[in-house]
Parts: C-alpha cells; sequence; structure tokens
C-alpha cells in the first residue's frame, strides 16, 4: 500500500448518486418558490454542504427560501431513496482488496449530512467498511481542509502518508490546501480538465485504476 490512510469522497466518487441528487434539488427548488435550476448549475455543487451549495446555486436568495429549500431537499431525497442508488462499478471489491491491508485505514469526507451518511452506510451495508468519517454539517465544508485534518489527527497519521480520493475539485483542492496526496476519478462530476487544474498526483478513469495504483 502507498499510504497508510485512504480517504474517499462519497457522491460521485463511490456512490452514482448525481442523478439523483440533480433531480431532488430541482424538485426542492420548485417547491422553494425559486424556480427551476440547471442541471449543471446542480452538478457543479456536488460535494458541498448543502448551506453552501445553496448559497452558490442561488446568490440573492433569503434565509427563509434557503431554509425551505433545504427541508425540501431533504424530503425529496429520503423519499427517493426507495430506491437503492448502486455503487460505481468496481467499488465494492475494491474496497474489500484495501481493507486486507491490515494497517491501512479508510475514510470517508463527504458533503452529506451525518444522517445522510448514516443512512445510507445502513442501506448499502458499507457502513463496516470505512474505519471513520467526516460530513459537512459536523465540520467545515470543502475545500476548506479541516475535514482531512481531523482524520489525520484521528489516526495519528502525517499528511506524507495519506491521500484523498475525489471527483471534484472540492475533494482536490481541499486536500491540496494541506500539501496532500491527491487522485482525481474522471468518471465523476467535474470533468478531467477542471481536475487537472489541481494538480492531482494520479488521474484515473476508473475504481479499478485507483485500487491497482494503490496497491502497486
Amino acid at each position: 500500500m502507498r499510504y497508510r490512510l485512504v480517504i474517499f469522497d462519497w457522491d460521485g466518487t463511490l456512490m452514482d448518486s448525481e442523478a439523483r441528487i440533480v433531480a431532488c434539488m430541482q424538485a426542492a427548488a420548485r417547491d422553494a418558490g425559486w424556480g427551476e435550476l440547471r442541471g449543471e448549475a446542480v452538478s457543479d455543487i456536488i460535494g458541498l454542504g448543502l448551506p453552501e451549495a445553496i448559497a452558490r446555486m442561488c446568490p440573492g436568495i433569503t434565509a427563509e427560501q434557503a431554509e425551505r429549500l433545504r427541508e425540501r431537499y431533504a424530503h425529496h431525497f429520503v423519499a427517493a431513496e426507495a430506491e437503492p442508488l448502486s455503487f460505481f462499478p468496481g467499488v465494492e471489491a475494491g474496497v474489500a482488496r484495501l481493507r486486507e491491508y491490515p494497517e491501512a485505514r479508510l475514510a470517508v469526507a463527504t458533503g452529506k449530512s451525518r444522517r445522510g451518511l448514516d443512512r445510507v452506510f445502513a442501506e448499502s451495508g458499507s457502513g463496516a467498511w470505512f474505519h471513520a468519517s467526516r460530513t459537512a454539517d459536523e465540520t467545515h465544508s470543502k475545500p476548506h481542509p479541516r475535514m482531512l485534518e481531523e482524520l489525520l489527527a484521528e489516526f495519528g497519521v502525517p499528511v506524507e502518508e495519506a491521500v484523498m480520493v475525489g471527483d471534484t475539485e472540492y475533494d482536490l483542492e481541499m486536500a491540496r490546501g494541506l500539501s496532500m496526496d491527491r487522485v482525481a476519478m474522471t468518471y465523476g462530476v467535474h470533468a478531467p480538465q477542471r481536475l487537472a487544474a489541481s494538480q492531482p498526483t494520479f488521474t484515473t478513469d476508473s475504481f479499478a485504476g485507483l485500487i491497482d495504483w494503490l496497491t502497486h
């Protein structure tokens, strides 16, 4: 293993959830009286905490409208979970392979809420895969590096022995802020050219490619 600690983003990196996030956010904006949101605008904010995402998508929104949008997004997303989402190809086998290394620690750093992450952990049976996690509502949202700082401290791992894996510039810039190695997953939300601006340590278009790189 190249690293003692591997930290994963969730949406767009492990789970194929972009389409659902976009649909639920668009419905929530209509419910809140904001109007139509372009799909591209919603995709752009995936990975941020919900308050930060709303502020970025809806400049000038009132606090009352923002709270209404947040509530309706949660409503639509929970309702949609009646149909489980899928992990990207290779994720389940790849994480299982990493867990064969007893010295390795695996973690999640996500823009989801703690309630949302714990719910998907339970529904997908994936909670036991990871040794720790951080969500945007219990610390700073990406791209602030606080999530990573807390995970490094929890495991006592120096930044040189950790890597962040993500599909958005928010993931990569969070790691870049600490001079942490970072992997760009190009099958997710942000375009490869956008990810390249964050100078990733490694870039791949498949989860299997990530695992091969981490273990060789």
